[in-house]
């Protein structure tokens, strides 16, 4: 799937390595965009995205760093402007359930944790692309990630990252309200159950077939079918008056 419009745009991809990242930096490419593939430990993988990249007529460059450290958000940025010039739109995917746990369970440390992968990240990313979006003149695309689960909950023991996931929505909203007179635009894409590496690791496979059995559409689905809500998204030319919306793609299982 590819937006020829989107050719030669600038875009950085956190948590490109696998799962949904790769795959939306993988349509990016395809449409012919040069990407910035940010991953944290997955080097191997994130040279495989990018290797996919430069073979469909875009172009890549990798950005390394841990979201939750203090400062990676303004180097990644940095690093992408230096490689192409400029910054046309950032994609926040990097985040983590990393594991269920009940209220009583919950560490203070788990819960900062939460915080530190989930929330600050993003906050710190959108705030270093408004920075870069007003220094070039203003114009651009956030995309936050956020998910079914901020919006339903999520199951047994998501009780922070769901937290996490209805703060990224409202977060969202009110920053799109406050960066729209420069021409950028705040969008959310809210996955529901999408089959990746996260997904295997927190929820058992009888887990996934009872919550599959409640999707209207009868099927976990795979990262490749959240693409095109994304660059939908990417597109002045298809979404320049969509802003401040939370996109579900979830198979029917929520319906606002």
């Amino acid at each position: 799937m590819s937006f020829s419009e989107l050719k030669d745009k600038v875009f950085l991809v956190t948590g490109a390595s696998r799962g949904i990242g790769a795959a939306v930096a993988r349509g990016l490419g395809a449409s012919r965009c040069r990407v910035a593939v940010h991953y944290r430990s997955g080097r191997a993988e994130a040279e495989a995205v990018a290797a996919d990249i430069e073979r469909s007529g875009g172009a890549a460059v990798l950005v390394q760093g841990d979201v939750a450290e203090a400062d990676t958000a303004d180097r990644l940025v940095a690093e992408t402007v230096e490689r192409f010039g400029r910054l046309d739109g950032i994609i926040n995917n990097a985040g983590d359930q990393m594991i269920r746990r009940g209220i009583l369970e919950t560490s203070d440390e788990l819960f900062d944790r939460h915080v530190a992968v989930n929330i600050r990240p993003t906050f710190a990313a959108c705030r270093s692309a408004v920075r870069q979006f007003r220094a070039q003149g203003g114009g651009g695309s956030i995309i936050n990630v956020g998910s079914i689960a901020g919006r339903t909950g999520g199951g047994a023991g998501s009780l922070i990252y769901a937290g996490a996931k209805a703060f990224i929505a409202t977060f969202s909203r009110s920053l799109a309200k406050e960066v729209a007179a420069d021409r950028i635009r705040v969008n959310v894409v809210s996955p529901g159950v999408i089959a990746t590496d996260m997904q295997d690791r927190v929820t058992t496979p009888e887990q996934l077939r009872a919550t599959a059995s409640q999707i209207p559409m009868g099927r976990v689905a795979q990262p490749d079918e959240c693409v095109g809500t994304f660059l939908y998204l990417c597109s002045d030319e298809l979404s320049g008056y969509v802003t401040g919306q939370v996109l579900e793609v979830n198979g029917g299982l929520l319906m606002p």
